[in-house]
């Protein structure tokens, strides 16, 4: 297979005043023409009891292993698939 060279990508521009965006977990994956949708969520706490609950989760172990999953369900190798 002949190597492919990187896409040219814009250049980056360092915003300090960009929006940033926090979620928990990873809890959907869709592919539609190509692009991969990942559906995140964040814990909420009820504040109606004290302390409220919250479910603790391990995100980053999640999104690996969700993605992971779904990857392998789509029929897409994983770095793991191509080493065999």
């Amino acid at each position: 297979m002949a190597d492919r060279a990187p896409p040219n990508l814009p250049p980056l521009i360092d915003n300090p005043l960009a929006p940033e965006f926090f979620a928990d977990e990873a809890t959907g994956f869709f592919v539609h023409q190509g692009n991969l949708s990942i559906t995140f969520s964040s814990a909420r706490v009820d504040h109606r009891s004290d302390p409220g609950p919250v479910s603790p989760v391990a995100a980053a172990a999640g999104l690996a292993v969700g993605l992971y999953d779904f990857l392998k369900k789509m029929g897409i190798e994983t770095p793991e698939q191509a080493a065999h």
